[in-house]
């Protein structure tokens, strides 16, 4: 039996990596600007200013709104998200 008996075709192998480095570089300029465009930190910054107003409104203080206004976005930070998702997985 011949070990490498099932493997894919070098040559297609070759063919597929030619193709995913020269998308890759566009998808993830997409992907930047449509997570950090200009457009996307208006509505960031909407997001954080209507969270913090609500939460004064509410009746907490200074302090414990910009506290929860903190944990707030960092669950809208989808960069950082991705970051600790990678270093989660290099523990696996």
């Amino acid at each position: 039996m011949n070990k490498h008996e099932g493997m894919p075709d070098p040559e297609k192998i070759k063919e597929i990596l030619e193709v995913v480095s020269k998308k890759i570089p566009g998808l993830l300029k997409e992907l930047s600007s449509v997570l950090y465009g200009p457009t996307s930190a208006k509505q960031f910054a909407t997001a954080a200013a209507t969270f913090y107003k609500e939460l004064k409104a509410a009746g907490m203080t200074d302090e414990q709104a910009f506290e929860l206004t903190s944990q707030y976005l960092s669950t809208l930070n989808i960069g950082k998200m991705i970051s600790r998702f990678g270093k989660h997985n290099e523990h696996d």
